[in-house]
């Protein structure tokens, strides 16, 4: 195994009776938060990120910039800066986030979300015309 990705923080999340153990890394937590997020109709970008059309020519990585996880034993905790659009409500864009971001980590790492604290860091105004 290479020294980077020994230094990584990983988390187990099966072990011993099985064939092996999986190990989840706090970037690939931060990246489905990510994904999940950029989903949401309303949701222009992560904060100082790039918009979901130059997401596949940069890369998923770019993804994890404006979230950070917390991981305990087997739950997390996730903080996201978003860019909004202007015209949608924030409660409810942010409420749709939470629900969204909380269900396709809690499905695909079988952590349990304790909180997503969702920050507005902008809003996206189209140009007058």
């Amino acid at each position: 195994m290479s020294e980077a990705l020994a230094n990584r923080s990983t988390h187990t999340v099966y072990e011993k009776d099985r064939v092996g153990e999986v190990q989840i890394a706090d970037e690939v937590i931060a990246i489905i938060a990510g994904l999940a997020a950029t989903e949401v109709k309303g949701v222009a970008s992560m904060a100082g990120n790039v918009t979901n059309e130059l997401v596949g020519k940069l890369g998923m990585k770019n993804l994890s910039r404006g979230v950070k996880v917390e991981v305990f034993d087997t739950s997390v905790s996730v903080n996201l800066a978003l860019n909004l659009d202007y015209g949608y409500s924030i409660p409810s864009v942010c409420t749709k986030v939470q629900e969204r971001v909380k269900a396709a980590i809690e499905n695909m790492t079988g952590f349990s979300v304790l909180d997503v604290n969702v920050k507005i860091a902008g809003v996206n105004v189209e140009p007058a015309k």
